[in-house]
């Protein structure tokens, strides 16, 4: 029996005709940090958001913090995915935070509908939240008054309140000003000191190499090549890993004109 928080095998999905995962066979170990990067369109939000109940996969068994989310390709039910996504909190690009709610209240509302808090044990820990990722003076001002950095780090500490297991990221950095990037990878290296399981898709090759336990490629809706990061970008075993690399890091190092 697999003791991994996260257990993936032969995992297939497509949209209509188009396979966008083909055979996925993957693990992921309580306090593990795992980046996973690739081209755009190589299926890494897909892979993802099938953690989470959010895609449906049509092939393959995937668990998830003892969650059977999907078996021999049927999907678990309805019924018990909340129960899977208070413990597999994910945090989008878009921030997705509720406008007409301050920030204080976005963050309460799914532990006191779902895990039946008081209002004031939810405003005591989202206080605290608040203020581990450097908020709190900013609870009751609406999400419209914030940047996007700072709506990304609320929506981290929205994840967080439902005290999940494990921490799903799909390109939290992408719709951020370069100049905001900073405040949300501190927040997430916090995180991965504390020994939070997370599974983060970027393009933030620095911070992968710093934080990632291990570094996925994708490419094609399959894992090219998954490593330690002194391994992967120093000396990666496939020639498609290297092409890859070869072309961000290169675009990466390009001058500013």
């Amino acid at each position: 029996m697999s003791t991994a928080i996260i257990d993936i095998q032969n995992l297939s999905k497509s949209f209509g005709t188009h396979q966008v995962l083909h055979n996925i066979d993957f693990s992921v170990q309580a306090s593990q940090v795992v980046v996973v990067i690739g081209p755009s369109g190589s299926g890494k939000s897909t892979f993802l958001r099938c953690m989470n109940g959010l895609e449906t996969a049509e092939g393959g068994t995937l668990r998830a913090c003892g969650h059977t989310v999907v078996e021999q390709g049927r999907m678990m039910s309805e019924s018990k995915l909340d129960a899977l996504r208070s413990e597999v909190g994910m945090v989008f690009q878009s921030f997705n935070l509720f406008p007409h709610l301050s920030v204080l209240d976005n963050i309460i509302l799914a532990p006191m509908a779902l895990r039946g808090r008081s209002r004031q044990a939810a405003e005591e820990q989202g206080l605290r939240l608040l203020n581990k990722v450097g908020l709190e003076h900013k609870a009751q001002v609406y999400p419209g008054t914030l940047s996007g950095g700072q709506k990304q780090r609320v929506a981290i500490a929205r994840a967080l309140a439902m005290e999940p297991k494990v921490m799903l990221f799909d390109e939290p950095t992408s719709a951020l000003d370069p100049e905001l990037v900073g405040e949300v990878l501190q927040v997430m290296k916090t995180l991965a000191s504390e020994g939070m399981t997370m599974i983060i898709v970027t393009h933030e090759m620095g911070f992968a190499r710093e934080v990632a336990d291990v570094v996925v490629v994708m490419d094609q809706g399959a894992i090219v090549e998954a490593a330690p990061p002194a391994q992967l970008f120093t000396a990666p075993r496939e020639a498609r890993t290297r092409s890859f690399l070869h072309s961000v890091l290169s675009r990466d190092a390009a001058p500013v004109l």
